[in-house]
């Protein structure tokens, strides 16, 4: 499935009296364009990254699983999604996979609804869109075309939850496509096979 056939909304060449000196494209916030204005906009917001902004999810800190958490993921996904253990376990099983990308977005955007300061959220929510649903980005998240047309128009003014449709659509990615094959994986059969003792002396 291909999430490149919405892009962004880009200004009609027909523009506002006064404003005829500019470049249509630089009216538009998003990052399809190669004009210099979004070149330096891109470099701000990823000066932004290293000072202004915490970064975005990368790892979370855990304990050691006892052996029933380990056997409720196999119960439930949602079980799984709730246990920090759990996401980073899942984690590493996606990076295997190459689509790593699917869980930092979801963590990313959990991290996004916590916020109550509008100005950080415009800001992340503009982190966001660049790192996994512009098709620039290489850690673009794949997304249909309905969920991306409407995260554009959600863009011109940003919310906590501009992007919850697409989570939804990304964790049901992650349920039905990769958990299955995590819980058959040998990274998963290895914890349920770990004895109590070493869980609590780890922990």
């Amino acid at each position: 499935m291909s999430g490149h056939d919405a892009g962004p909304p880009v200004a009609s060449p027909a523009v506002p009296l006064g404003a005829s000196s500019r470049n249509p494209c630089c009216f538009c916030w998003c990052c399809c364009c190669n004009c210099s204005w979004n070149e330096e906009r891109r470099r701000a917001w990823r000066a932004s990254r290293e000072t202004k902004l915490q970064s975005l999810p990368s790892c979370e800190a855990w304990v050691a699983p006892s052996p029933e958490e380990v056997r409720s993921w196999a119960q439930s996904f949602d079980k799984l999604m709730h246990s920090p253990a759990g996401r980073s376990v899942f984690r590493e099983f996606l990076r295997t996979e190459y689509s790593e990308e699917n869980m930092l977005f979801w963590l990313a955007c959990e991290e996004l609804k916590a916020e109550a300061n509008q100005h950080v959220v415009d800001e992340k929510a503009r982190l966001i869109y660049e790192d996994y649903v512009s098709i620039l980005s290489p850690k673009e998240v794949s997304l249909d075309s309905r969920v991306r047309e409407g995260i554009n128009k959600r863009m011109q003014e940003p919310s906590p939850h501009t992007f919850d449709d697409a989570q939804l659509q990304i964790y049901t990615l992650m349920h039905r496509d990769s958990y299955p094959r995590f819980l058959g994986s040998p990274a998963f059969r290895a914890l349920l096979r770990r004895e109590p003792s070493q869980s609590s002396s780890e922990a």
